[in-house]
């Protein structure tokens, strides 16, 4: 029987760990592992047209799953191109592993051609990163990158030459077994004792939700009725907490709506539960503050706290809950819902005046009716900028949608790459890709991965011939609008080059049938959508500090739109406030 080489026990322990794709571009020092794929038939070699789509691609299917998931770069450029999707990647806390293959080993250290040094190179955008110069080192390097990326939720990055890829495997290698799930962290008791005793104490507590509330809204939901609390959400936190919420008083933030900025410095108990939030501004100063958060360097590195808890959010309010005593005065917390319907109320007019007649298209208005029409457990994937304020105001949660974007990291052109990674794990599932002009076109090559594949993505592509968010930042600092502008042809017969249906939409009467045509098709398909490229509203007291940066207090009324069905949500909340 053949001996096994490196990398065929590379890909082997990869399989073990769960993955099922490896996305990547072959090249040369490449070839030992991509082949070492083909003759595997529980994993399949995923190609793309650029490394960075690869790792974008692996980032959504380790989000959607948190499974462990793969990509690859070749030696020098090859593995550069990765870098950027594995930054994204890394702060989303997603299990990802790469493969950096390398230079002929005997050839490092002397300028060989493509040479980089990627031990170097992956060390800020990943928690392992490692040279196998030895075939000894197999496959305890593989081993202890894939514990370092599940087991602490980020990337792990493995740089192989490609000469000992193809190098015979060590004899009687040992192989532990690999841990493939994170367990739950729960709060010490002095800790859980201390936040009860905070909350019994104080008279008006508010909740703020992140990502990290994931899997634990009925338990949010309980201690909110029990404490009489309103709950607000960062944009991480939308899809989690959001949906059947009572107590809900919108988001905070630069693309934030409602109370939620109210509620937060009003209080005299604020508890931060699983968020990592980044705009210190938007948070009080003055304000008694909690944070819960299942990973201890996050705890207190954005706002100061009176109590840092590490543990996860689930856990802890299953061990807090029973200390706390219930409250019955709901003053506050009715005070914050009014406020948060009233605010709703005062911008939804801003929407609805002629928007369904309005020509170039009002993207609100776009995203209002992708809403509607989308199904009720769609994957939307979402490109930075103007599209993270559709999706922040339009898309509805119900606990089986997802929405995924680079809300960390902030990169262009992550909405394409994701949709691939998310619809390979289910072709039967609807997946959305709320793209910009700008984002679109910086990786619109892989537009052909999809039609290559087959793969039914829906490209809803809001093309208003701009960079609107670097426009706004550029019109609150004073400045004009420069370099921001775009010449763009007709999205839907480029298309409709490649094989996948395209169609252009110019009119707001043609919207609805339109989206409802692509999201019918069985196939790829891109929606260009021509919308207008000065829908922001923006009051004149803006100053330029308020959002530069998205750092301030006051931009929450920046962007001064619709808030699509939020508002009904709100209206129905407010109904359910016990009248004297």
């Amino acid at each position: 029987m053949a001996k096994q080489t490196v990398a065929e026990q590379y890909v082997d322990i990869l399989v073990r760990a769960g993955v099922r794709r490896m996305y990547g571009v072959v090249g040369d020092s490449l070839n030992p592992v991509v082949d070492a794929i083909r003759r595997n038939a529980a994993i399949d070699w995923i190609q793309v047209r650029h490394e960075e789509t690869a790792a974008f691609a692996a980032g959504a299917e380790a989000q959607l799953t948190g499974s462990l998931a793969a990509c690859a770069g070749s030696c020098g450029p090859g593995h550069v191109h990765l870098l950027n999707g594995l930054y994204d990647a890394h702060r989303s806390m997603a299990p990802v592993i790469a493969l950096a293959s390398h230079i002929p080993s005997s050839e490092i250290g002397t300028s060989y051609f493509q040479e980089t040094h990627p031990e170097r190179l992956f060390q800020e955008c990943s928690h392992y990163c490692e040279l196998i110069s030895h075939p000894q080192q197999m496959p305890r390097v593989l081993q202890t990158a894939v514990q370092h990326a599940i087991g602490r939720s980020g990337v792990s990055v493995v740089a192989l030459p490609g000469d000992i890829a193809a190098r015979p495997a060590p004899e009687r290698a040992e192989e532990h077994a690999l841990v493939t799930s994170r367990p739950t962290v729960r709060p010490g008791d002095a800790e859980i004792d201390r936040l009860a005793r905070m909350v019994n104490e104080a008279q008006r507590v508010t909740l703020f939700c992140g990502r990290g509330c994931a899997g634990a809204h009925d338990e949010v939901m309980a201690f909110a009725e029990l404490v009489k609390a309103p709950v607000g959400h960062a944009l991480r936190g939308k899809e989690w907490i959001q949906y059947d919420n009572p107590y809900d008083v919108g988001m905070s933030g630069l693309l934030g709506y409602g109370a939620a900025y109210e509620a937060t410095h009003e209080c005299d108990l604020l508890i931060l539960l699983g968020t990592d939030f980044p705009y210190g501004a938007f948070l009080p100063a003055d304000v008694r503050t909690v944070q819960v958060d299942v990973r201890p360097e996050h705890l207190g590195r954005r706002s100061k706290l009176d109590l840092a808890v590490w543990g996860d959010v689930r856990e802890t309010l299953g061990c807090l809950t029973p200390k706390v005593r219930p409250k019955t005065d709901r003053r506050f917390l009715d005070r914050m819902l009014k406020k948060h319907a009233d605010a709703l109320e005062g911008v939804v007019k801003a929407y609805t005046r002629r928007v369904d007649k309005h020509i170039p298209i009002h993207p609100e208005f776009v995203a209002s009716v992708l809403d509607e029409e989308a199904a009720d457990d769609a994957i939307f994937t979402v490109d930075t900028g103007m599209c993270n304020v559709w999706a922040a105001r339009y898309l509805s949660p119900n606990g089986r949608r997802r929405v995924i974007g680079s809300f960390t990291h902030g990169s262009m052109a992550n909405a394409l790459p994701q949709a691939i990674g998310a619809q390979f794990l289910d072709r039967r599932r609807q997946v959305v890709s709320m793209s910009g002009d700008g984002g679109f076109t910086m990786l619109m090559g892989d537009f052909l991965t999809l039609v290559q594949y087959d793969l039914p993505v829906k490209v809803i592509l809001f093309n208003n011939s701009a960079l609107g968010m670097v426009e706004l930042e550029m019109l609150v600092s004073g400045l004009p609008a420069y370099g921001t502008g775009y010449h763009n042809p007709d999205f839907a017969q480029i298309a409709r080059a490649t094989g996948a249906y395209g169609e252009r939409v110019e009119k707001p009467k043609h919207l609805r049938s339109a989206l409802r045509a692509a999201l019918r098709h069985k196939g790829p398909a891109l929606l260009d959508i021509v919308t207008d490229p000065n829908a922001l509203s923006i009051p004149p007291k803006i100053k330029a500090e308020m959002v530069t940066g998205f750092a301030l207090s006051a931009s929450k009324m920046v962007l001064e739109g619709g808030v699509g069905r939020m508002v009904q949500m709100a209206r129905s909340n407010l109904r359910n406030v016990p009248r004297p």
